[in-house]
């Protein structure tokens, strides 16, 4: 399939449309393909009526579905660009703060929303704690890079260590928050750091694919450097490539993207890390491949995932990061002994 990239991507965008239909199809409240074209010519209506499960497409599955795709893209291409970044096939987009910073940031207004000030809370509103997590992820990841930063340069291995002691920080931070909280509080930081989308709705749809189109177009111009970035930075250096200028411009766009879909949804673990693994087994290490096929294949799997989030105990949902670390910790493990990389010590194969 390395010989053929268009055809594979192509198999991926009819993988993703079909996955897509299935996830609206299915729930507690089936709906047909005739009930889905109905729901959407009626949308184009003035006065349109829909009827229940016309609403429930329209209102309910409709943008989840989508938010649930956007994000799995994400993820994945976050994911990608992680890797590369740093140069180690088991960085996963997590590590520089962003996720735990931002269910910091949630748990903050779980706990303690009651002591702002009214006017933030009223200005806030329903997005109190999507704009606290935002912050949480972006102010984490600001701390990463500026304490990785040296005179001359930043250096990767700064990077991956520093992360490793915010992200300690932040859990510890968020563990404390729990223990103080009450018990309705703690149940939804439990929840919260499991991700769900079930409220998802078109607002958080719409902001997400803001977010996520133009960063994707700016990541598809930075693929080439991030291969050239892979020799090494003097490398990169020789080739034309301004190292540390490419770092803090991929570090930031990651962050952007994250840390939206976190807000929204929670932490959701995994897709991010295997993802770009599986690709690259199909496709290579070249990026400006490996970039779009992870995003539609991040969309896939956790669409696949949300399916049986909703089903296996229907009608009730388990949450999806759940789903994404049983089935991801393992498949994991299995691409490492298949590539080798536990017995080479992380390297590539």
């Amino acid at each position: 399939m390395q010989h053929f990239p268009k055809l594979y991507l192509f198999v991926l965008w009819v993988l993703l449309i079909v996955t897509l239909i299935m996830a609206i199809a299915l729930g507690a409240v089936p709906i047909s393909l005739h009930e889905m074209y109905s729901a959407i010519i009626q949308t184009f209506k003035a006065n349109a009526i829909f009827n229940m499960h016309e609403a429930v497409f329209i209102d309910i599955r409709l943008p989840r579905v989508l938010l649930c795709a956007i994000t799995g893209g994400i993820l994945a291409a976050s994911g990608v660009m992680m890797q590369g970044l740093f140069r180690n096939p088991i960085v996963e987009p997590g590590l520089i703060g962003t996720s735990s910073g931002a269910a910091f940031g949630a748990s903050f207004i779980f706990v303690l929303a009651t002591k702002l000030p009214d006017w933030l809370q009223q200005l806030s509103g329903i997005f109190l704690v999507p704009v606290f997590a935002f912050l949480g992820g972006v102010l984490a990841t600001v701390l990463v890079y500026t304490l990785a930063k040296s005179a001359k340069n930043v250096s990767v291995t700064n990077l991956l260590l520093i992360g490793i002691a915010i992200n300690a920080i932040a859990l510890s931070g968020t563990g404390f928050l729990s223990f103080i909280s009450r018990d309705p509080q703690a149940r939804s930081i439990t929840f919260w750091n499991l991700g769900s989308f079930a409220g998802a709705n078109w607002l958080q749809v719409r902001v997400t694919a803001i977010v996520t189109l133009p960063v994707m177009l700016l990541l598809m111009g930075y693929t080439n450097q991030l291969n050239a970035l892979m020799l090494g930075d003097k490398e990169a250096g020789f080739l034309g490539v301004h190292t540390e200028r490419l770092k803090w411009q991929i570090l930031l766009l990651n962050t952007a993207m994250v840390a939206v879909a976190t807000a929204f949804v929670g932490v959701i673990a995994f897709v991010g890390l295997i993802v770009p693994h599986i690709m690259r087994l199909f496709l290579g290490g070249n990026n400006r491949l490996l970039l779009p096929a992870s995003f539609l294949c991040g969309a896939i799997l956790l669409t696949v995932g949300d399916i049986a989030a909703r089903l296996l105990i229907a009608p009730g949902e388990i949450p999806i990061g759940i789903i994404t670390s049983l089935v991801g910790a393992p498949v994991f493990i299995l691409l490492l002994k298949k590539t080798q990389l536990l017995q080479k010590g992380g390297d590539y194969d």
